[in-house]
C-alpha cells in the first residue's frame, strides 16, 4: 500500500523538477546576457573574480591591472578587505570600468601601469555594468546559486592559514632558478613591441574614469611593479614609462614602492614570483602606511 501511494507524489516531484528544469533553460537563452554566470572557459577565474566582487559588499582596497599584478593575490596582504581585479591576459581599465560602474566605490584603487598595450574588454564591462542587481528578480536565486557554487570552489585561504603561507615563503631564501632563455626571449619581444598608440588610448581613458570614482569619493594610486632590470631598458618599458608620467606627471598620484630588489625574482623577467609578489604586496602596504591609507 505504502509503495503504491509513493508513486503519485513521485511523478508530481519529477513533473515540477522538469517544469523547472525547462523554465530555467527557456529564461537562461532569453536572458542570457543579463544572467552574470561565470563561464567555464580561460577566463573562467576572472568571471568568477569580478561576480565575487559585484555581488560581496565593497572592499576597502582594490587592485586593478594586468598579469603583472595578477600575482599579487589577495592572501599576501595583512590588511583585510582586499580584492585583486588583475586580470591576466587584459587591461586595468577594464576592470577600473568596471569599477566606476557600480553604485558604491572602494575607499583605494590601485592601478599598475606596467601594461598598457590591451584595450579595455567591453564585453566584459558589459556583463558588469549593471552590478549584482541587473537581472531579472526571478531570475536572481540561479544567478545567485552559480555564483556561490564558483565561489566555493575558489574558496581563498583563512586569515591563519594566509598568515602562515606568508611566514612560510618569507622563511625561504630567494630562487635560484636560471630564467635567461626565457628573459631573453621577453626582452626581444618588448624591444620588437612599440607600445605608444594603445598606451596613449588607455591613459586617456584612465584618466577619466580616475576623475570620476575620486569625484565619488575613491582615492586612486598608479603603481609601477618592477621588472627585472633588462626588461626595464627595454623600448616597451620605457616608452609605456614616457607616456604615462607626462600624463600624470603629479607625483602625488603614484604610489611610490621599496621592495628588496636583490631579492626579486621573475620566472621570465616579467612575472613575479610568489615570494617576490609577497615582497611586492608588503611594499606596497609600507607605502600605503606612509601614505595615511
Amino acid at each position: 500500500m505504502e509503495q503504491t501511494s509513493t508513486f503519485p507524489w513521485l511523478i508530481k516531484c519529477a513533473g515540477a523538477a522538469a517544469v523547472l528544469l525547462l523554465a530555467c533553460g527557456l529564461a537562461t537563452a532569453h536572458f542570457g546576457a543579463a544572467l552574470q554566470q561565470p563561464t567555464v572557459t580561460t577566463r573562467d577565474g576572472t568571471l568568477v573574480t569580478l561576480n565575487r566582487y559585484v555581488s560581496e559588499p565593497t572592499p576597502d582596497l582594490v587592485l586593478v591591472g594586468s598579469s603583472v599584478a595578477w600575482r599579487l593575490k589577495e592572501e599576501y596582504f595583512s590588511r583585510s578587505g582586499v580584492r585583486n581585479l588583475a586580470l591576466a591576459g587584459g587591461s586595468p581599465v577594464t576592470s577600473l570600468d568596471i569599477i566606476a560602474r557600480q553604485k558604491s566605490l572602494p575607499k583605494i584603487v590601485l592601478i599598475e601601469t606596467n601594461v598598457l598595450t590591451r584595450l579595455a574588454d567591453e564585453a566584459l564591462i558589459g556583463k558588469f555594468k549593471g552590478g549584482a542587481g541587473n537581472e531579472p528578480l526571478f531570475l536572481r536565486p540561479v544567478r545567485t546559486a552559480v555564483a556561490a557554487y564558483e565561489t566555493w570552489n575558489h574558496t581563498p585561504p583563512n586569515p591563519a592559514e594566509a598568515r602562515a603561507g606568508r611566514d612560510r615563503l618569507l622563511g625561504e631564501p630567494p630562487s635560484n632558478f636560471n630564467n635567461k632563455v626565457y628573459l631573453d626571449r621577453a626582452v626581444g619581444q618588448m624591444n620588437a613591441e612599440d607600445p605608444t598608440a594603445a598606451t596613449r588610448v588607455n591613459v586617456a581613458r584612465m584618466g577619466a574614469l580616475i576623475d570620476d570614482i575620486e569625484r565619488r569619493g575613491s582615492r586612486a594610486f598608479l603603481l609601477e611593479i618592477p621588472f627585472a632590470p633588462e626588461i626595464e631598458d627595454s623600448r616597451y618599458v620605457t616608452t609605456s614609462k614616457a607616456i604615462v608620467h607626462a600624463a600624470f606627471p603629479d607625483q602625488g598620484r603614484w604610489l611610490r614602492i621599496d621592495p628588496p630588489r636583490s631579492e626579486l625574482r621573475w620566472a621570465d623577467g616579467v612575472h613575479l614570483d610568489e615570494r617576490s609578489a609577497l615582497l611586492v604586496v608588503r611594499a606596497i602596504e609600507s607605502a600605503l602606511a606612509e601614505r595615511g591609507q
